[in-house]
């Protein structure tokens, strides 16, 4: 059991006896109240969202994972293939199911796959994917005084802001969790 406080996004909690991923929590407090924690759930079985709210200090069971190393191989349009590294099994999830995953996704990649009651229900990415830059303006002489960045598209379609120094085919680090740019690789 987990306080209500304590849940974060990506989190995958069990209400109402089905399996949730939390995908957005905010707290509110009230004057002479006890607070309130809003919540954004996503059912990881049927897709379907809603928004509960928990009193301050409520609990709810959190849902056990298991995990195992993985390679992405490949989607075709709808569905992104997975093997496992131990027993070379393929699986297959959803564009719906992974969410904002796809957009760090490279083939060949190494990820964690998330499995409840043995089925996959989602993916772990690394802090940080190298992608290469395929779209962004040039830079001009002067560009660097105004300290900001430029629009940038990767190789998996994920649009950045980069330093104006960063050229189209560079290879640059991006933190999955953020979405933002770290360093040239």
């Amino acid at each position: 059991m987990v306080e209500v406080g304590a849940l974060r996004k990506g989190m995958h909690i069990v209400f109402d006896g089905e399996i949730y991923r939390v995908l957005e929590v905010s707290k509110h407090t009230m004057a002479r109240g006890r607070g309130i924690v809003r919540t954004k759930l996503k059912n990881v079985k049927t897709g379907l969202v809603r928004d509960e709210n928990f009193n301050s200090g409520s609990l709810v069971e959190e849902a056990v994972l298991e995990t195992r190393n993985a390679q992405y191989l490949y989607n075709d349009g709808s569905t992104y293939y997975f093997m496992d590294l131990e027993t070379y099994e393929q699986y297959g999830l959803s564009e719906e199911e992974l969410g904002d995953v796809p957009l760090y996704l490279v083939e060949n990649m190494e990820v964690m796959l998330q499995f409840y009651e043995g089925q996959p229900i989602g993916v772990v990415l690394p802090n940080t994917v190298v992608l290469e830059v395929v779209e962004t303006e040039p830079a001009f002489k002067g560009d660097t005084v105004s300290g900001g960045g430029k629009p940038a598209v990767l190789e998996t379609g994920l649009k950045i802001t980069v330093p104006f120094f960063v050229e189209k085919g560079d290879k640059v680090k991006v933190d999955t969790r953020t979405g933002e740019y770290v360093e040239r690789a």
